[in-house]
């Protein structure tokens, strides 16, 4: 028997955010976010999302056992800033089971078509800066901190259910003798000259933080056409940069700006945390602190988070002054190894961007969607 229950409490919210922990067990695979964090990221009273979104929480039991959960959430930003009438979910987590997947989308489903929207589409966040996607391949590659991990048998729950392929997202990596210095050393001192452009550097994360508003609008003027893209209010800009800034290591951070002082470019790299997340299974204390605090300053791995730059200044090869910037860190760092995260297929400009470091697709993932009835 399959009973559906509603998150009420703070007991319930612990439970929708620890199932994963149970369900992937044992994998070799899977990479456990922080609880603390996550039970942040729920709360409406934290998360200053929930000032142009709803979401609720739901639990799926059988036979009186967790078996499955979702998030259900409307961004109103979209619906009514851009007339995208979707209905989200995200954090679509379920046993092998096809009543269990059901009975939490009928719920997704429900609350969809009670507000006058059109169609479903997950698994997905509340924006751009969340996890996104359902794996499709890549199943036996190590997850990251900023991806979601699922068992293949997600797939065919999807296509049993009725959803067709709404986006798709790949992921790459490449060792880093692949990167040929050659291919932007000489081009970056000459774009620098025609555009007068200069590199910031960075040696403190409070130095990047009197940038971070920059991170932001960059971020908005280059994403905004994409097809995934959906605003990102004043009090989320603020919540990330608390959240995320003492994560990252100031040499792999890199802005470009123009001869009047504006930052016309970024780029965010971070070292690769995934192992040290398995190793403190979501919990900072007692030792989760000095195992990321290793991975942060030992890690060989990188991972290419975010880049942005703005339109009038793409196409004028100002990746090559990243790329110079970067290459220096890799060297020093003694970095083997750059992952880069989920990229829409069809943003064929950031996959120009990377063509001369051959580049190997790894791992695939997709949103899928399906009309409300």
């Amino acid at each position: 028997m399959i009973t559906v229950k509603e998150v009420q409490s703070r007991k319930d919210l612990r439970r929708f955010v620890k199932f994963p922990f149970k369900l992937y067990k044992g994998s070799k695979y899977w990479v456990p976010p922080i609880i603390r964090q996550e039970m942040k990221t729920f709360n409406k009273k934290l998360n200053p999302v929930f000032k142009n979104a709803d979401a609720r929480y739901f639990l799926a039991y059988k036979d009186g056992k967790l078996a499955g959960r979702v998030a259900a959430i409307i961004n109103w930003l979209e619906v009514d800033g851009q007339g995208i009438k979707k209905m989200r979910f995200g954090w679509f987590d379920f046993i092998d089971d096809q009543d269990v997947s059901r009975a939490l989308l009928d719920e997704v489903e429900k609350i969809g078509r009670q507000q006058g929207l059109k169609f479903l589409e997950g698994p997905v966040g509340f924006s751009n800066l969340d996890k996104v996607g359902v794996m499709t391949e890549g199943f036996d590659e190590i997850g990251s901190m900023i991806t979601w991990y699922n068992y293949p048998y997600y797939v065919d729950h999807y296509k049993r259910l009725g959803f067709e392929v709404a986006k798709k997202y790949q992921e790459s990596r490449f060792p880093s003798d692949n990167i040929k210095p050659e291919t932007f050393q000489k081009a970056q001192a000459l774009i620098k000259r025609r555009y007068k452009l200069k590199c910031l550097e960075f040696y403190t994360n409070k130095e990047i933080m009197e940038y971070a508003d920059d991170i932001f609008k960059v971020f908005t003027a280059s994403h905004s056409k994409l097809s995934s893209f959906v605003e990102i209010n004043e009090e989320q800009r603020e919540y990330f940069k608390r959240k995320f800034i003492s994560f990252l290591n100031p040499e792999y951070v890199k802005f470009i700006a123009n001869e009047d002082g504006e930052i016309i470019a970024f780029a965010i790299i971070t070292p690769s945390y995934a192992q040290a997340l398995q190793k403190i299974n979501g919990r900072l204390f007692p030792f989760g602190f000095r195992h990321l605090l290793h991975a942060k300053k030992y890690n060989r791995q990188t991972v290419f988070y975010l880049i942005g730059i703005v339109p009038e200044y793409q196409n004028k090869g100002v990746t090559a002054i990243i790329f110079d910037a970067f290459y220096k860190e890799v060297v020093k760092k003694k970095v083997t190894e750059c992952i880069r995260g989920p990229e829409l297929e069809d943003n064929i400009a950031i996959q120009k961007i990377w063509k001369h470091f051959n580049p190997e697709v790894f791992k695939r993932r997709c949103t899928f969607k399906r009309p409300i009835k």
